[in-house]
């Protein structure tokens, strides 16, 4: 075993305390050190794999193996040098220069160039969901051959951030700039990478399998042979096959028995501090466009009268904290003074008489429709209790099941609907991750995860712009204040709940992720072995 891997090693066994890692021999851990095969539990279901072009856990986990990004970001939030060997921020902070590192190739052996990072970039730019995060960019230079500069109209106090994991993966120009529609190419589902894994084999609805890249830029990583993306029909499925051994990490444990469970499995790990950056949010949202929900005095009731108490406590076994607004909490912008929606059927009511909608002779006031991602009970959940919920004020609910994903992102990034359960992630700083959802430059029918509600308020377009370019911390927090308290008034979605990030590692798993993108950044230091 060779010092630093020893070092490595060490330091992994002191983090982990009294885990399973502190029963392990320095030779089993050298040994998964040196490879193996990590098997990945999921209910998630990628229609591709160029997370260039999508966003979500499905396309972004996979990606940040097959593609590698300029930079990471490590537990403390600082970015750090990865297929940039080098990057410099301009002091007026309107450009970023990157030295990709000598001799990274891509899989099919070609040179990773700056003309590859300005491709990448400007195909992100123009085409990834979250259009503000490479908005300030109005042009990428070729300095050399492995030199670029990112030049900005304005200042943009997250671009850092947006160059790491699977938000900038590095395509090939010479297999994307064909001028197909990337959001459509055909080698989406087959891409060339530029990250430690290559792909071998991609099954929408079974398995994503990428094995270790030799000519990978990062002397001796990464560590694992293979890694294999086992997709899961529901969580169910999933937690049993994580108790039977047949995955070594379950992505995603969200209600308190599934987790109470996987603490059983012998020598497992259960971790929830991973993926701080994440900021998953959940929220029942509205289409706002919809003449039945187009008074936010509605909305409001609506919001009235969920009782967050009882879905956090009974519903979901107090794993999970509420959420108040657009921000989470763990974010340095968040706010917490807004209106909380504390449960008020009275409230409620009086909302829904000013509106005009009195109740009829059987009661009911409004017929509307909830939807839910399909394939999660725990939606499937919200669903009917919201059906019983609304009832007590006059709102006759009836539940809508999409049969698959595709399904219900296209209703409802179309607005077919009136109401949906979703979830939508902060990723890391606002102007990445929460300016797309409340922007109305941003209602984009057909893109899920944009701003779906229809949602339009010039002030919050306001506040964003200048908040999007502020460089101190202390007058964007007084942006972002503002901007949570208008949008929580306005009602676009009910905010719900934050969902803990939490992972399940059985006991043969050697050195998770701790990071800040958790498993959606790259694998390079994970190890399996024999505990």
């Amino acid at each position: 075993m060779t010092q630093i891997h020893r070092r490595r090693l060490l330091q992994a066994a002191a983090a982990f305390g009294a885990g399973p890692l502190a029963g392990w021999s320095l030779e089993a851990m050298a040994q998964a050190a040196r490879g193996g095969v990590l098997v990945i539990g999921t209910t998630q279901r990628p229609r591709h794999l160029n997370s260039a072009v999508q966003s979500g856990i499905a396309t972004m986990m996979p990606a940040a193996q097959i593609f590698a990004s300029p930079l990471q970001v490590d537990g403390q939030w600082k970015p750090q040098p990865y297929l940039a060997e080098r990057f410099e921020l301009s002091h007026d902070n309107r450009s970023v220069k990157l030295v990709l590192r000598a001799g990274a190739v891509f899989h099919d052996g070609r040179p990773i160039t700056a003309e590859d990072l300005k491709f990448s970039i400007e195909t992100i730019r123009d085409h990834h969901p979250f259009r503000t995060m490479y908005g300030p960019v109005n042009a990428v230079t070729i300095e050399d051959a492995r030199t670029a500069v990112v030049r900005l109209a304005e200042p943009h106090p997250a671009v850092l951030l947006a160059m790491s994991t699977s938000l900038t993966p590095i395509i090939p120009r010479h297999v994307f700039g064909d001028g197909t529609d990337p959001k459509i190419h055909p080698r989406n589902a087959n891409p060339v990478g530029s990250g430690p894994f290559r792909l071998v084999e991609f099954k929408p609805g079974e398995v994503t399998v990428m094995e270790r890249f030799d000519r990978f830029f990062l002397k001796d990583l990464p560590r694992l042979d293979r890694i294999i993306i086992k997709e899961y029909k529901d969580p169910s499925s999933l937690l049993l096959a994580f108790e039977k051994g047949e995955v070594d990490v379950h992505s995603l444990l969200t209600d308190a028995r599934e987790i109470e469970r996987a603490k059983k499995v012998p020598g497992a790990q259960v971790i929830s501090e991973g993926g701080r950056a994440i900021g998953p949010l959940v929220w029942l949202a509205f289409n706002t466009k919809s003449p039945k929900l187009a008074d936010k005095r509605v909305r409001q009731a609506i919001s009235f009268a969920l009782d967050r108490k009882m879905i956090l406590e009974q519903l979901l076994g107090g794993v999970n904290k509420a959420a108040t607004g657009p921000i989470s909490a763990a974010s340095p912008f968040y706010s917490a003074d807004v209106e909380k929606y504390a449960h008020n059927l009275t409230k409620a009511a009086q909302l829904l008489d000013a509106a005009g909608l009195k109740p009829g002779a059987n009661g009911v006031r409004l017929a509307l429709e909830v939807d839910g991602i399909p394939g999660s009970s725990e939606f499937k959940m919200l669903q009917e209790y919201t059906k019983a919920a609304l009832a007590k004020v006059g709102i006759e609910v009836a539940v809508r099941i999409s049969p698959d994903f595709p399904t219900w992102a296209r209703r409802v990034s179309t607005g077919q609907f009136e109401m949906t359960f979703d979830t939508v992630w902060n990723w890391g700083d606002p102007v990445i991750g929460v300016h797309r959802t409340w922007l109305s430059s941003n209602i984009r029918p057909g893109v899920i995860w944009s701003n779906t509600q229809g949602y339009s308020n010039p002030k919050v377009d306001e506040l964003l712009a200048a908040a999007g370019k502020e460089m101190n911390l202390a007058k964007r927090k007084a942006l972002y204040k503002d901007m949570q308290k208008i949008v929580v008034d306005d009602c676009p979605v009910a905010f719900l709940y934050e969902t803990s990030s939490t992972v399940g590692y059985r006991a043969n798993v050697a050195n998770p992720p701790r990071g800040v993108w958790g498993l959606i950044d790259s694998l390079n230091d994970f190890g399996v072995g024999k505990a």
